[in-house]
């Protein structure tokens, strides 16, 4: 073989079986998932019969310590600057603030007649309250103040029907709607004016109200009976469309976070009933012990939060399960739980 071809052969072969002798390359380690940090915000618990709120360590799910508040402490709404959450005690005609973050004390705001319920109007402007006891709804302004802080300043008190329970607003904040318990009716209230749209009859011992995203339907659930209410608010006054069977005393709502489904507490059933909010049917009911009250869904989607009411306990529920997986030892007749790491409220 010639010479020069002898030597390019032997050096094509020598690279051929270089190559083939080589280590395939390796592919870098994908990275780890990120994992999301552990939630540190407190959960929440209000204790009506002991004129106080428990905070508990949302890891651990211990009770870390309890903060005094007014008398009957029964509902509680975030602030519009997220800086405090406000519980309102209505025996005590007086709303506590807490800071969010911490569950720490931060002030007393009185002269708040008989706040039961409250709520704020999405666009942060209205502050409204049910006076349970004394049957009307009051309207406040919201006065964010320069140094800092804000203040309420009464707009308009409303006469209403008996213990007005339950309050909901449109996602334009231009509608109040109210539950009036012991009168079996719901009142609409114009924010813009403060003056009354109307007056319905509903079911028996109305209570917590959820609108669907659209604002097209109103669901009221019936503590005095086993369904919730829809009524269509296209037209005025609202129109009665359906009645969905869920269970004995059923309360309060609290929307799953995926814009379609809702869960309702029965609190006399000792269940929640999931209810879908585009078929209007019942999709899923699970045990709930205690007279489940007030919830509230954590933000892994994963687990929901609920008073038990006549059990002294927080109970926690996996959402994938159904199953209770723990309960946590509150205070007398828990009422309102809350958590700023929630799934949102519609």
């Amino acid at each position: 073989m010639h010479l020069a071809r002898f030597a390019l052969l032997s050096s094509v072969a020598f690279a051929l079986n270089a190559f083939a002798a080589a280590p395939a390359a390796v592919p870098a380690p994908a990275a780890a998932p990120a994992t999301k940090p552990a939630p540190t915000a407190p959960i929440i618990v209000l204790n009506s019969l002991d004129a106080n709120l428990s905070l508990i360590d949302p890891v651990t799910y211990q009770e870390t310590g309890r903060i005094p508040t007014g008398k009957e402490p029964h509902h509680l709404y975030l602030t519009p600057d997220e800086k405090s959450v406000i519980v309102a005690n209505a025996s005590s005609d007086s709303l506590t603030l807490v800071d969010p973050r911490t569950g720490k004390f931060q002030r007393t705001i009185t002269g708040i007649v008989d706040p039961y319920h409250l709520r704020f109007s999405p666009d942060m402007k209205w502050f409204i309250t049910a006076a349970n006891r004394l049957d009307h709804i009051d309207i406040y302004r919201w006065q964010p103040l320069p140094t800092g802080g804000f203040d309420l300043k009464l707009a308009k008190r409303v006469p209403a029907g008996k213990t007005p329970s339950h309050i909901n607003t449109d996602s334009k904040s231009t509608t109040a709607y109210v539950s009036l318990q012991d009168s079996d009716q719901m009142i609409a209230i114009d924010l813009a004016t403060q003056t009354p749209k109307w007056t319905i009859p509903v079911g028996k011992m109305p209570a917590d109200l959820f609108l669907s995203p659209d604002d097209k339907f109103l669901f009221l659930a019936l503590t005095g009976d086993s369904f919730v209410e829809v009524y269509d608010l296209t037209v005025s006054p609202a129109k009665l469309v359906k009645r969905i069977k869920t269970a004995a005393g059923a309360h309060a709502f609290r929307a799953q976070g995926d814009k379609r489904h809702v869960f309702v507490s029965n609190r006399v059933a000792n269940s929640i009933s999931r209810i879908d909010m585009q078929t209007q049917t019942v999709v899923d009911t699970f045990a709930a012990p205690g007279g489940p009250d007030c919830m509230d869904v954590l933000a892994d989607g994963k687990t929901l939060l609920v008073t038990s009411r006549w059990a002294k306990k927080l109970t926690v529920i996996d959402l994938e399960t159904k199953k209770v997986v723990r309960q946590v030892n509150v205070g007398r007749s828990p009422h309102g739980v809350w958590t700023l790491d929630h799934v949102p409220l519609r």
